[in-house]
């Protein structure tokens, strides 16, 4: 029997170190692959190195710096729609599952894996994107765009680790001297997390002053650059009403910023565009546990197909910051684990 070839993005990290580890133990031909998509790649580059050095491993190095401009100018300008952007969502659908993948496949790979925390099972013949055994843990939601055919394609070692402790543990166990490193919690590209300098670099004259009004249209102050709010924010307002106040809708036509009260946050319905869906398409409408953000609970919903890659959202109750830009995800019951349906943008958060 011809023992399969993995390709593991290693990214220096302790999940993806595991990840590759977990595959060299199960017996595949595993290799490591890095890449390079912003100029401060060196320190991780050579965690990722040591790690498969530690392996055994091949390791390869894939700059992406001029492809992941893409992912760039995406971020930037859903800013410039006054939208907020989920960068790491259309990253693993464009350059981790898209790029990588092409790599891993031209240099003879069967498999792609990756150290997310989530489940790719296969039922009556079809590959499904399920939730994680830990679902506090369940990185799902951020593979909702990989495309369907893909799901066959990868391996996700970290789907049954019951905690980031016991990954911890297992790395030790591996002699990954990336076991006690401190997770990023930043994205890749966002030095020191400061999401405004990269916007001011990348768009400086994109961005224009206006005013903050409540939803009744009165002018309460001032600010310089929608880039600074997102839908729920309440804090950095700069803003003094006597009461707490939330960002409840940004204008990116009139630079204006609405405030309003937390009820005013709350909306009923969604529309999303640009459906992945990792399921039959449904023709029909059907019951589905929507995610709005990563660290959304998820809340239950009808959601009706009005085309190919368009649904309508109602949710049973109102749901807090709606937030277009970010990823709705469908989940519907199954076993073992919630199973995702697919994934679209939101394009609008609908109050009644």
């Amino acid at each position: 029997m011809t023992t399969k070839r993995v390709f593991a993005a290693v990214s220096g990290g302790v999940d993806s170190s595991t990840a590759a580890a977990l595959l060299c133990q199960q017996g595949y031909d595993c290799a490591g692959v890095f890449m390079i998509t912003h100029d401060r790649f060196q320190p991780a580059m050579e965690d990722a190195e040591t790690v498969c050095r530690q392996l055994g491993i091949p390791f390869y190095v894939l700059d992406l710096r001029t492809r992941f401009e893409q992912i760039l100018d995406y971020f930037c300008d859903t800013y410039l729609q006054g939208k907020t952007p989920n960068p790491c969502v259309l990253c693993n659908r464009i350059i981790k599952f898209g790029l990588v993948w092409d790599f891993a496949r031209e240099h003879g790979a069967d498999f792609l894996a990756t150290g997310h925390y989530a489940r790719i099972l296969c039922r009556n013949g079809q590959y499904g994107l399920y939730q994680a055994s830990n679902t506090a843990k369940d990185q799902s939601y951020v593979l909702s765009m990989v495309r369907r055919e893909m799901l066959s394609r990868i391996l996700l070692p970290m789907a049954e680790q019951v905690s980031k402790e016991d990954t911890r543990q297992t790395a030790q166990r591996f002699g990954l001297h990336t076991h006690s490193k401190e997770d990023s919690q930043e994205i890749c590209f966002i030095p020191d997390d400061d999401y405004a300098a990269v916007l001011a670099q990348r768009r400086p004259t994109a961005f224009q002053p206006g005013p903050i009004v409540d939803t009744a249209g009165k002018v309460l102050g001032q600010h310089n650059g929608i880039h600074h709010f997102t839908i729920g924010q309440r804090r950095g307002l700069r803003i003094a009403l006597g009461k707490p106040a939330y960002v409840v809708r940004i204008d990116a036509t009139t630079h204006t910023v609405v405030l309003g009260s937390r009820e005013e946050l709350a909306s009923r319905r969604l529309l999303a565009e640009q459906i992945n869906w990792l399921v039959e398409p449904p023709a029909q409408p059907f019951r589905s546990l929507v995610k709005i953000r990563y660290n959304h609970g998820g809340a239950w919903a009808s959601v009706t197909p009005l085309s190919a890659q368009t649904a309508e959202v109602v949710f049973d109750e109102p749901v807090s910051a709606v937030t277009p830009g970010q990823a709705a995800v469908f989940y519907q019951t199954a076993e073992p684990a919630l199973q995702v349906a697919g994934g679209g943008w939101i394009a609008q958060a609908i109050r009644e």
